[in-house]
């Protein structure tokens, strides 16, 4: 039996002796597998006798024919690395063909009994997004700016679940946090995004019921790769971007990727800056032919606004937002600063054993403040109060896991068993300031006097301290018989939690037993059929916002059949499936008064239930056309909860929602190397509470996109790009309302970039 490494090293040696012969390197270089060196190719032509004179002269014009042709392919734009390090083969365009995150080996997706979608580098280049939620918009079953627009965090549910907390993974690890401290994403470090729905805990340990995302880092390079980007946009956005990549030397067996954002940019509320600073350092030894070690590296630090909320009216019985803002310029600040250094070795000992361990340590360390208004005490002056929020992340992980590739028989096997550790320990500090009518100390909004005056920082009252250590260890079976694909898994969890709060010390001790087993089936025509059930643990970083007390874990069980469907011929796929998904003592985003100020965080729930159908379809076409098209449908509902609405569908979960965005590029004609983008989402309608009593109206957003290959207009611009991407164009403003709290999504924004490859 030959390996999936051995495959792609004779596809990589007969690309490399043919480029040897050709004279050109072949694509996608850098993911293959590790150079051998190869024989000297000698070109060697038949004797043929002196030419006479007139032959000379036959000789003369075929010269110079040559010459013209010379002279003609040197106008002809020389082909740039677009820096692609996602493994060789596993995208084409915006179609994701083969992926590690559903199985955390390498798969052919068609095999693996999981509704998955990925957000290919091509699809994050067109849409140019500017954080977590833009680039996984477009994704079927994903909910984004379920609190309106706010710079501050990624937030957005999976399936109807709440995957803020519980569902963002980068490179394989979990991104842990706590209530206030949550990492942030800068797009451009990105390579791809996957998305996994459904509980994935059988290899993940704590994960989201609904599914989770996976950020698939940039990565150094083998092809030498080198791009700077100047962007220009709405609210005097200015940003500078670089990636630059290759081996440190040529010939090098070490190879760098250096990537960086630098910003400054306003947003559309008042006062509030997304500035940002981000590097991202990478190196990868390539120790021999079978060993491989690369580390990534990230800082960041950003700024931004600690209130983007909007004062709520509940005159009518329930909220409803007006259109006087809550926060105040003099005391909104959100500064944050976040590091992580990890690494990722890999040893193959032979055709059938692969050793690989990842590990990460991230830090990050955060001071937010925000004030909100309580109520209107007098004609056009409102009473506030103020809060402070310090938090300090500290979290390490890591992930050993062997990988074993044999046949038993007439089944063929790619199992895989593995170790994994998370370490997360956080200290986070609240303070608050009463209103100074009330004896406090912050004085009131008079005539929407913003940034008039003073407003005093309170004193930390409330110290929360947390270490909480997880232990796991799985085993999966890919078995595969004729064109049946049965994948099987298991894993357990041990977690330790310690909750410090003023003094008062809570410990915890979990431990669950969760698996998975699909089966697929495989046919001629490219159809795929599965059915697939997974159990999730998750043991739960924080505090209740309500009680105050330790999360309880949270458990959840799912059913799903569905198939995928890659069309013979053509670079497109399809997928779809029907889910029905429980889950028990989950967290969701809530907000609620504490000490007369507007405070959000996460709430424990009793059982929530999603039941519904999605579809997804990808290409990406010779002819310059790529599409994306998703369908969800999701009824989630309140089946078990100490507060009520059992029976009731969660807020701000809409039943349906519907997406489209393509891209054509001019092949031929005099606008050769133009292009258009177009997109439009919809979001339905949904409940602004969970008991139910108003909804939010559906509407539907417009997407654009327009961009040309410079080096079209003249050979000499060869890697130059321009591009203009505009979200929201007709400014569609709606009012999002989530557990009866009303915020405002995001209006228009354009954004243009001169973009220089080489």
């Amino acid at each position: 039996m030959i390996s999936n490494w051995q495959s792609v090293r004779q596809r990589t040696l007969r690309l490399t002796a043919l480029s040897v012969v050709l004279g050109v390197a072949p694509a996608n270089a850098q993911e293959s597998a590790p150079t051998v060196p190869l024989p000297e190719v000698v070109v060697q032509g038949q004797t043929q006798p002196k030419p006479t004179q007139k032959k000379s002269a036959s000789k003369a014009k075929l010269t110079a024919k040559s010459q013209a042709a010379a002279t003609s392919a040197a106008k002809e734009p020389v082909a740039v690395s677009d820096g692609a390090s996602t493994p060789a083969g596993a995208t084409n365009g915006y179609v994701a063909t083969e992926g590690i995150a559903a199985t955390k080996t390498s798969t052919p997706l068609v095999e693996v009994p999981q509704s998955i979608s990925t957000v290919t580098r091509q699809q994050l280049q067109d849409r140019a997004p500017q954080n977590l939620g833009d680039a996984i918009q477009y994704v079927p079953g994903v909910r984004v700016n379920v609190s309106g627009y706010d710079p501050r965090f990624d937030t957005f549910n999976i399936r109807g679940f709440d995957a803020t907390y519980m569902g963002i993974y980068r490179d394989g690890l979990r991104q842990m946090s706590s209530g206030f401290g949550q990492f942030r994403t800068e797009p451009y470090g990105l390579d791809s995004v996957t998305i996994l729905r459904g509980p994935v805990s059988s290899l993940y340990g704590a994960s989201n019921a609904g599914g989770i995302v996976d950020m698939y880092s940039k990565r150094p390079t083998e092809t030498p790769f080198h791009e700077i980007e100047f962007q220009a946009g709405s609210y005097d956005r200015f940003q500078g971007n670089f990636d630059f990549s290759g081996p440190t030397a040529p010939g090098s067996n070490v190879l760098y990727r250096m990537t960086g954002v630098v910003r400054d940019s306003n947003t559309e509320a008042m006062g509030v800056p997304d500035d940002r600073l981000y590097l991202a350092p990478a190196l990868t030894f390539k120790i021999d032919p079978d060993t491989k070690l690369t580390i990534l590296g990230e800082y960041m630090a950003a700024k931004t606004g600690g209130n983007m909320a909007w004062y709520n009216d509940y005159s009518s019985g329930h909220a409803r937002r007006t259109n006087i803002w809550s926060g105040d310029p003099a005391f909104n600040a959100f500064d944050q600063t976040q590091e992580r250094i990890g690494y990722e070795f890999e040893h193959r000992f032979n055709d059938a054993i692969t050793f690989r361990q990842k590990a990460r340590y991230s830090h990050l360390s955060s001071v937010g403040e925000y004030i909100d208004i309580i109520e209107l005490i007098e004609p056009d002056v409102w009473s506030r109060a103020n809060g402070v929020v310090e938090s300090n992340v500290n979290n390490f992980v890591i992930d050993n896991q062997a990988e074993a590739r044999f046949s038993t028989g007439p089944l063929k096997h790619v199992a895989l068993g593995g170790v994994d550790l998370a370490y997360v320990w956080y200290k986070e500090g609240n303070g608050f300031g009463d209103p100074i009518e009330d004896g406090g100390i912050v004085p009131p909004l008079v005539n929407y006097n913003y940034a008039a005056q003073h407003i005093p920082t309170p004193a930390i009252s409330t110290v929360t301290h947390q270490d909480q250590l997880m232990v796991g260890t799985y085993l999966q079976d890919q078995i595969k018989l004729d064109r049946w694909v049965l994948t099987v898994g298991g894993r357990r969890d041990w977690v330790n939690t310690a909750t410090d709060t003023d003094g008062d010390v809570l410990k915890q001790n979990d431990a669950a037993w969760t698996g998975r087993a699909g089966l697929s089936y495989l046919f001629d025509s490219g159809f795929a059929p599965y059915i697939a059930y997974g159990t999730g643990f998750v043991a739960n970083s924080g505090t209740d916002l309500v009680t105050g007390k330790p999360f309880d874990a949270t458990t959840s069980e799912s059913k799903e059949v569905g198939f995928k469907y890659f069309i013979p011929g053509y670079n497109a796929s399809i997928a779809s499936a029907v889910f029905d998904i429980q889950q028990t003592n989950g967290l969701r985003d809530q907000c609620v008064d504490v000490n007369d100020v507007t405070e959000c965080g996460s709430v424990q729930t009793g059982v929530l239930r999603s039941r519904g159908f999605e579809i997804e379809g990808t290409t990406t076409l010779n002819n310059g056309l790529s599409l994306l098209a998703s369908y969800s449908y999701i009824d989630m509902r309140i089946e078990d909860n100490t507060g009520g609405n059992q029976g009731n569908v969660l807020s701000s979960v809409p039943f349906n929602t519907f997406s489209l965005w393509g891209d054509y590029t001019l092949r031929s004609g005099p606008a050769v190397g133009l292009g258009f983008g177009l997109g439009v989402r919809y979001i339905g309608s949904s409940f602004g509470d969970d008991e139910n009593t108003f909804k939010n109206s559906g509407h539907t957003l417009f997407d654009a996109a327009l961009h040309y290959d410079l080096a079209k207009f003249d050979p000499r611009f060869a890697g130059a790009r321009l591009q203009i991407n505009a979200n929201n164009v007709f400014d569609t403003r709606d009012d999002v309302c989530s557990s009866n709290y009303c915020y405002l999504d995001q209006g228009r924004t354009v954004l243009g970039s001169l973009r220089y490859r080489w």
